[in-house]
């Protein structure tokens, strides 16, 4: 189907290897389908008794998804291939999510957007010294999708909320202390990690991941803890922009720069996201709210205006609509989250 994802089967290993490098093999459809290919095949397939996913080369495992491609949809298609994007991504993550064989995902490099929707569904997530994860989709006018509301609205108090407005890198150790990684290796094991979880007992990966454990340093995010359970607080953007005004730390400021580049739309979108996310039960639930989201956004002047400012033009100077927090109403929210058409709404494969 595409040269960007490269499957095999090693031992009793199904091996699924992104393989686009120039791009830090952000996902394209064709690649989304591979995968899903891939998996089905594998899912009742006896000799396959587990799914490692890695990246064949380059310095990241996964940048996200086809940013340019979605920002042509919204432009020339009214998002009609755009949603169609969306709506194969999620039922891959899905897929991943409810997976009857274990899933390791390496997490070695870049792992950001659509790398967080194929790798936080993986009941192993080995993070690395390498790895750099984040949900920065409010940069670009987007929200912190493929799933993210569900991961992100489960982390220790306020974190999941600021990962996803701030849209802040975290390193291997930080990933491993928040839960959204499970192990930690060298980036130099990663070899011999996945030739003997296809040679092993698939009953032992937890085991054979923690022999192979390297000394994890120090997570940085710990520090600023306090701090973000008590500014990330509310559920109201308003709210967390006056707390962190009030606060002249060092920190505080460098958080509030932050979130003034960021669309106030979809900052309040990824508040509400998360707050309804943690009270759902189902995963499909959650992500046939993203699909309805995502359907929304794509099309908004955000998102087109966002990506023009950080990845085409280059000048990260967006000029946001509405440009504050105070101009995005419930109302439009509202609409936002509204169910589709029955025949439109998001379903699971």
């Amino acid at each position: 189907m595409t040269d960007d994802i490269l499957t095999r089967i090693e031992g009793h290993a199904g091996l699924i290897s992104l393989n686009r490098p120039g791009a830090i093999h952000a996902l394209t459809l064709p690649m989304v389908h591979a995968m899903t290919e891939a998996l089905l095949k594998w899912k009742n397939d006896d000799t396959v008794k587990c799914i490692i996913i890695d990246h064949a080369e380059g310095r990241g495992f996964c940048a996200g998804g086809d940013i340019a491609f979605l920002r042509n949809s919204a432009l020339n298609d009214n998002g009609e291939s755009g949603r169609k994007f969306f709506h194969d991504e999620y039922q891959l993550n899905h897929l991943l999510f409810t997976y009857p064989k274990p899933v390791v995902a390496f997490m070695d490099g870049i792992t950001m957007g659509g790398g967080v929707g194929i790798s936080q569904p993986a009941r192993f997530r080995v993070a690395t010294e390498n790895t750099r994860f984040a949900m920065p989709e409010t940069g670009i006018g987007l929200f912190p999708d493929v799933g993210g509301g569900w991961y992100l609205s489960r982390l220790e108090g306020r974190v999941g909320q600021f990962l996803a407005l701030t849209g802040a890198r975290l390193d291997g150790a930080e990933c491993l202390e928040l839960g959204l990684a499970t192990h930690y290796l060298s980036s130099e094991t990663l070899a011999e990690a996945s030739v003997r979880i296809a040679q092993e007992d698939v009953e032992r990966i937890d085991g054979l991941l923690g022999t192979l454990s390297a000394k994890v340093p120090e997570a940085r995010i710990v520090g600023n803890i306090l701090a973000i359970n008590r500014h990330f607080a509310s559920d109201r953007c308003e709210d967390i922009l006056a707390s962190l005004e009030s606060d002249d730390s060092e920190w505080a400021m460098k958080e509030l720069a932050t979130l003034r580049t960021k669309s106030p739309q979809t900052c309040k979108v990824a508040l509400r996201q998360l707050a309804t996310s943690a009270g759902l039960d189902d995963f499909a639930d959650n992500m046939a709210m993203e699909y309805r989201i995502g359907s929304r956004v794509l099309i908004r002047p955000d998102f087109a205006e966002g990506v023009r400012a950080v990845i085409v033009d280059k000048d990260n100077d967006p000029k946001w609509n509405p440009a504050t927090a105070e101009g995005v109403s419930d109302e439009l929210l509202d609409a936002i989250f509204a169910p589709l058409p029955t025949n439109e709404e998001w379903k699971p494969l």
